[in-house]
């Protein structure tokens, strides 16, 4: 039974009986409280089996809190997969006190209780190095064990202490940086527990949870709200932009009979949706289970520093113990011990990441340590998302065409659609307005503008009436008759993409072509990647048509996918990856998140959703394609250095340690070449290798790119589809 043990003003403890089981899932226990309103922050404690909940100090909230575990308690709590042990959610900073403390106390203490306080303070390293040992083999941890108790054994107590703080500093930031990414990620893997509308049997309405609904419910959704459910609209009309889930550039027109995904949101109109998949089952919980399978069955790929580190620790220690066991000589097994291979390999890795890192940041792109460099100079196949990446999100209008008797021409049709579009939001009015603006085209009067939800816009104009939008609302709703135009009107639509439809005294009047906005640079970026060793370049978009294949064309990539579900993604990838390919995926929208974390490396654009910067291993931090394939330049550049900074300290040590093994080397010049060594692998590192300054220097001021070449932007959004069978107005 859920206890509160403590409570003060906003702050209470309690004492969660679940947590007895230490595989639960940590984050769906602390997402699931964070979802009760009037919450400010939860922290679990498995071992204390608390939870500590920061909240609105009124007693409604705190009641809310202590129903919501206790509802929690009752139910199946999700485990960690596998039956791992939960770490809970928590960072310690304990071990960088304690070795402050002992920093300070050391140089003042008598001999036995340094003694006493060294080895106090090392235990923990020594102990997970010998757990490694024996559990793994000789590895990174056994290095530092073996040389935190080396110093201790030689009671040189301010290097054990030195070395151990640094440990823990390590540790410490590790830590810190997991939970941050853990909190940017908790959003999706929360438990829905947000309120809707529901009709009830007698016709009224009731408000409940979405996690209580049941399938065949019927869910009202009024603008503004998001759908939460996965079902089938019953009645009433609306625009739903759902570019979240599916990446849909533009807010799609819904009615009775079309299908609704959850995650969406109505941005006009209202709707009554029949719930078909609830809880789980929906679109985006499947995104967010996602998340959390990969998250918890990612075992990590270790950097190519460890990787390096691990196989040559064991070449000092076996090559010591041999030595020692065959010469009895301690200054010969101290001198082979201060031959680290080790040491040049995993610092001067680290020095050459992380100065990588900073010339990557100054060229606009935020490279989320060694794992996202060794993905990106592995990287033989890009994929990009369309919409965000390849496209802007915004419309272009490409032509305008008279087609009634009354249309005096070009600029006589847009002033005219311009005039009453002005009047809505809709990013396809946009695009006509800013062109008229553009233009300098005058206002013309009419009445009053009817907005026709999920269609479009009616008015008066000299006492004509006007209809703007989709073709189905024209024809069918309107009885206007575009069929006399069919032709030219499928040659404007395969050309330009979306149609916009103008209607005068029940006759046709015209016809405004828009289109995505294609990224200047777009086929400088494709160019630039296969000069950088990318052998495969592939496109996926949710959008519908055969437009896609024709940006697809322009740009000379290997592959276009298209009508391409949220989740379906991610299997594309694997596809890829299954032919031995290593991919790198390009997005930008939440439902790209579970591709960018498949990809072998995932890079997400700036303005992207919170999840996809969150998830990916590369985030660009200017608006800016042509970071993709600086950033693989870089890490190509970067990894080959530490691959020659490698062979060059292995060749050093070697020699360091037969003059070691054979007593030709004191341990004072071993100590002393192996250091410089040390030194000379570092500087290489930071200075970028053969660029030396001239690379640093490169770095600071910043990259020095071209300006992107000029390019007809005449690729559209949806192929040959109208307003309506795609976004009305």
């Amino acid at each position: 039974m859920v206890e509160l043990v403590h409570a003060c003003s906003g702050r209470s403890r309690f004492r969660l009986p679940v947590l007895a089981d230490r595989a639960v899932d940590v984050h769906y226990i602390r997402g699931y409280v964070e979802a009760v309103r009037g919450v400010r922050g939860v922290r679990v404690n498995p071992t204390a089996r608390a939870v500590v909940v920061t909240h609105d100090d009124t007693a409604e909230t705190r009641d809310a809190v202590v129903r919501a575990l206790t509802a929690l308690d009752r139910t199946r709590v999700p485990r960690r997969m596998g039956g791992a042990r939960s770490k809970g959610d928590g960072v310690d900073a304990t071990p960088l006190v304690v070795a402050g403390l002992s920093l300070a106390l050391v140089p003042v203490l008598p001999a036995p209780l340094k003694a006493l306080v060294t080895w106090a303070h090392i235990a923990g390293t020594v102990r997970d190095g010998v757990g490694a040992l024996l559990s793994r083999g000789i590895t990174v941890e056994v290095l530092d064990a073996t040389a935190v108790a080396l110093s201790a054994a030689r009671r040189d107590w301010m290097t054990a202490n030195v070395t151990q703080g640094l440990l823990s500093l390590a540790t410490f930031v590790e830590g810190t940086t997991r939970r941050a990414a853990d909190d940017l990620l908790m959003h999706l893997m929360r438990p829905d527990l947000a309120m809707v509308w529901v009709e009830t049997e007698d016709g009224g309405r009731e408000r409940v949870r979405a996690r209580s609904l049941r399938p065949g419910q019927r869910v009202v959704v009024s603008a503004g709200e998001s759908i939460a459910v996965d079902g089938t609209v019953a009645a009433g009309a609306a625009t739903v932009n759902q570019a979240a889930v599916t990446g849909e550039s533009l807010p799609i027109p819904k009615e009775p009979g079309d299908a609704v995904i959850s995650g969406s949101v109505i941005e006009e109109g209202r709707l009554t949706v029949v719930a078909e998949q609830i809880g789980d089952a929906t679109t985006m919980a499947r995104i967010a289970q996602f998340l959390r399978d990969a998250l918890e069955t990612d075992t990590g790929m270790l950097s190519k520093a460890a990787e390096l580190a691990d196989r040559r620790v064991s070449i000092t220690l076996l090559t010591g113990l041999a030595v020692f066991a065959l010469t009895r000589d301690l200054r010969r097994l101290e001198a082979l011990f201060l031959v680290d291979f080790a040491c040049a390999v995993k610092l001067g890795t680290s020095v050459a990441i992380k100065a990588a890192m900073a010339r990557a940041a100054r060229q606009g792109a935020l490279v989320k340590g060694g794992h996202a460099l060794e993905g990106l100079a592995a990287a033989d196949t890009v994929v990009f998302d369309k919409t965000g990446t390849l496209t802007h999100n915004a419309l272009d209008v490409t032509e305008i065409l008279c087609l009634g008797p009354l249309c005096r021409g070009e600029d006589d049709l847009l002033a005219l659609v311009a005039s009453v579009a002005e009047h809505s939001t809709h990013p396809v009015a946009d695009a006509v307005v800013d062109l008229a603006r553009r233009r300098h085209l005058g206002h013309i009067g009419h009445e009053a503008v009817d907005f026709v939800i999920g269609h479009g816009l009616t008015t008066t104009v000299d006492d004509r009436a006007i209809l703007i939008g989709s073709r189905h609302y024209l024809e069918e709703h309107e009885g206007i008759d575009f069929d006399p135009f069919e032709d030219v009107l499928a040659t404007l639509s395969a050309r330009s993409g979306s149609l916009l439809y103008v209607g005068a005294d029940g006759v046709p009047h015209g016809v405004i072509a828009l289109r995505d906005r294609m990224r200047d640079d777009a086929p400088r970026v494709v160019s630039d990647l296969r000069a950088a060793g990318i052998e495969h370049v592939v496109m996926i978009t949710g959008d519908h048509g055969p437009t896609a294949r024709v940006l697809g064309e322009r740009l000379g990539l290997d592959a276009v996918h298209d009508k391409v579900a949220p989740e379906m993604k991610a299997h594309i990838i694997r596809d890829l990856q299954a032919e031995g390919r290593r991919v790198a995926f390009v997005g930008d929208g939440v439902n790209d998140a579970p591709a960018l974390m498949t990809a072998d490396v995932g890079i997400a654009m700036p303005r992207g959703a919170d999840i996809a910067r969150a998830t990916a291993d590369v985030v660009l931090t200017e608006d800016d394609l042509a970071g993709v394939p600086r950033s693989r330049q870089l890490a190509t550049r970067t990894l080959r250095l530490i691959e020659r900074n490698f062979q060059t300290a292995a060749i050093i040590n070697t020699a360091l340690l037969a003059g070691a093994a054979s007593g030709r080397l004191p341990p004072t010049l071993t100590a002393l070449l192996h250091n410089g060594t040390t030194i000379g692998v570092l500087l290489t590192a930071f200075l970028g290798g053969g660029g030396g300054v001239t690379a640093l220097g490169r770095a600071i001021r910043g990259p020095e790119t071209a300006p992107p070449e000029t390019i007809p932007d005449d690729v559209g959004s949806d192929g040959d589809r109208d307003l309506d069978q795609q976004k009305g107005l």
